[in-house]
This record gives C-alpha cells, sequence and structure tokens, in this order.
C-alpha cells in the first residue's frame, strides 16, 4: 500500500491548487502564485437540448486557454518563469481549471433533465473542473511513469471525487486523459482532467438504462455478465488477480480497451480499497506499452478515463469501470469520427475487435 500525503495552497485568482506527495510536510502549499491574473474565467451556463434530452455546456472562457504555449503552464515554477503550480518541484498537482467547462462558484446544485420547461432552458454551469498533473517531468508520459506514481493519481482522483461529491452541486464525477495531438490536446505536459457534471450525462443514463433493462430480465447485473462472457472471449488483453483488461465484442474504436475490476462491485473511486488500486497501476501500464508497441515509432493517441456512477438516484445501478479508446486505425492512420458516427450515431469499426485485440495481445 502507497500512503499519501495531501497539502492545499492556493492560486493568485483564488483557485485551489493541491499537492499529493508519499512524504509528509514536503512544504509545497507555502509557495506563492506570484502572478497577477485578474478575474476568474466564467464557466458560463448549462443549455438543455429538448430533441436530445440532454444538457450542453456553453462557456466561451474556454477560448482563451493556451495551445501548445512555448512556456508550459504546468511545469514547477522556476524563477521568472511562473506556472500554474508555484512549487518549484512536485509529485502530483491538483488545481482548478483556469478555463473551465463547469465551476458555478456554489450555484444550484445537480439539474436532472426533467426539471427542463420550454424549447429554452438553461442554467448556471455549477460544478467543477480540475487539471491533474501526473509528474513535473515535461517530456514525460504516464506510460513512462512508476506503478508508485500511477497508483498515488489513483488516490488523488478518489480524493477528489470523495471531495466534489461533498459540494452539493455535483452529480458525477468523470476523470479522464487524453494524449497525442490527433485527439486535440493542446498541453504535452502530462496531465489529465476531472469533471464534477452538475447533471447526470447521457452516456451513463443509456448504461443504467441498460443495467435496470438486464436485472428486470434476469435478475443479474448486466456489468457482471459482461465481464464473465468477455473473460471466456477471445479478446482479453491482460489480467491479474484483481482486474480484466479486454476489448470489448462490439467496441466501436480501432482501439479500444476496459478494464473491469475482478471478484467485487464498486460505485466510484471512493469505494476502491488499497489492493485494487496497487493492481490496477502495473496492469494500465502494461496496456499502455502495448498500445504504444501496436504500430513500433508511433505512439498511440487515446482518450482515457473511469466510468463512475452517480451520487444520487441509480447509483446502485451503476459500476465502477475503466475505459481507453483510440483513433489510430493503422501506421500513419486514424480514424476521423465523419458523418454517419458524428450525426447519426452510427458507429463502424474499421479493424474488427478481434483484430485490434490480438495486435494488442501480441504488441510486447
Amino acid at each position: 500500500m502507497t500512503s499519501f500525503h495531501v497539502e492545499t495552497g492556493g492560486l493568485a485568482d483564488g483557485r485551489q491548487i493541491l499537492y499529493f506527495n508519499t512524504a509528509p510536510d514536503a512544504g509545497r502549499a507555502s509557495f506563492a502564485d506570484k502572478r497577477d491574473l485578474g478575474d476568474r474565467v466564467s464557466a458560463g451556463e448549462i443549455r438543455y437540448d429538448v430533441l436530445r434530452d440532454e444538457w450542453v455546456a456553453v462557456s466561451a472562457g474556454r477560448s482563451g486557454r493556451p495551445n501548445l504555449p512555448v512556456a508550459c503552464p504546468l511545469c514547477p515554477s522556476d524563477g521568472q518563469e511562473l506556472t500554474e503550480v508555484p512549487a518549484p518541484d512536485y509529485e502530483v498537482a491538483v488545481f482548478e481549471n483556469r478555463f473551465p467547462s463547469f465551476g458555478g462558484f456554489g450555484e444550484p446544485g445537480p439539474l436532472p433533465p426533467t426539471e427542463a420547461a420550454g424549447m429554452e432552458t438553461s442554467a448556471p454551469a455549477s460544478g467543477r473542473c480540475e487539471v491533474v498533473v501526473f509528474s513535473d517531468d515535461h517530456d514525460s508520459s504516464l506510460v513512462d511513469l512508476s506503478p508508485e506514481r500511477v497508483a498515488l493519481i489513483v488516490r488523488a482522483q478518489a480524493h477528489r471525487t470523495a471531495a466534489l461529491r461533498e459540494r452539493g452541486d455535483v452529480a458525477q464525477v468523470f476523470c479522464f486523459e487524453n494524449r497525442g495531438v490527433e485527439i486535440g490536446v493542446t498541453l504535452h505536459h502530462p496531465h489529465g482532467q476531472i469533471y464534477g457534471y452538475p447533471y447526470t450525462t447521457p452516456q451513463t443514463r443509456k448504461h443504467l438504462d441498460a443495467n435496470r433493462r438486464h436485472r428486470a430480465a434476469t435478475g443479474r447485473d448486466l456489468f457482471d455478465d459482461i465481464l464473465e462472457s468477455e473473460r471466456r472471449g477471445p479478446r482479453v488483453i491482460a489480467e491479474n488477480d484483481h482486474w480484466t483488461a479486454f476489448t470489448p465484442y462490439a467496441a466501436r474504436w480501432p482501439f479500444e480497451v476496459h478494464l473491469y475490476p475482478r471478484g467485487e462491485r464498486f460505485a466510484d473511486l471512493t469505494e476502491l480499497p488499497d489492493e485494487y488500486i496497487d493492481a490496477f497501476a502495473p496492469l494500465y501500464l502494461d496496456v499502455l506499452k502495448r498500445c504504444d508497441n501496436a504500430y513500433p515509432g508511433e505512439q498511440m493517441p487515446y482518450m482515457a478515463g473511469w466510468h463512475q456512477a452517480p451520487f444520487g438516484e441509480d447509483r446502485d445501478l451503476g459500476r465502477l469501470r475503466f475505459e481507453l479508446v483510440s483513433i489510430r486505425r493503422g501506421p500513419g492512420r486514424v480514424k476521423f469520427l465523419a458523418s454517419s458516427e458524428s450525426v447519426m450515431g452510427g458507429w463502424v469499426h474499421d479493424l474488427g475487435p478481434e483484430t485490434s485485440a490480438t495486435i494488442l495481445k501480441e504488441a510486447l
């Protein structure tokens, strides 16, 4: 088990920063942010789409965020080079996003779509957006980190999930990472994000509804049955005593890997025992290495994150699990989400799930 310690500090515009350390009393929160940032950027509002039955965030302030700047804002502050992280070094740092999609500063709490009325319904974009910086080494990637560091990152995500639940204006927490310019990443420094949504996301609502129907029809849990079925099949990439990594039967993306905990059900990261966190880290690093080895010389761009149950109604239908997807469909080629996927939601898998799973299984 890897213990951790949290130090809490502040940034120049009033945002919060937290340092997650493996050693106590690191003193990183004592470093002040000496920048003049002016007023905080507003998160804007959320608008209800009556046709799709979902909320959409409208956040014009995000247009001002940096795009591959020369001076990285996630590196430690050094002399006159002042960044989002005032300390001269750190292990894992978490701070409020300067350009948030959500963050209404105590505005009303979670809003179910059923509260919408009329053709134009809006509400403040309450909730919270945070940045999770995985390392102070600008030139590293998550795949380069030690299992101990990855476990510390997961513990930081669990800590933040618990804290956001206590706010009262967050319905669901999504911890995620985007990697690669093909995905649209605007900062190369190894980092992820946390979204505290003021509503339950459309994807999660679909998953909850599917599990509800499955339980009514069979008396069993859908996620349990998926895992049992996949473990018997040909698409298991890797596994250990606590986790199984597999490409799902009806995968959408050219490369898609799901990591399910074995033996027990957990609603979110706050329920995940230490032994599961410690077992997740090396298995996930194994998956990432396989992804990067799939096409030698080409780092795999990906989007990855934790599915977590919402905090309120239907929480018992949710299941903690991890998902990684990539648009890489071959050497030097990526899949663009064109009209069928983007407009109609009609997905086409370019390789075949069994083929992409075999590529990853053989990629060490």
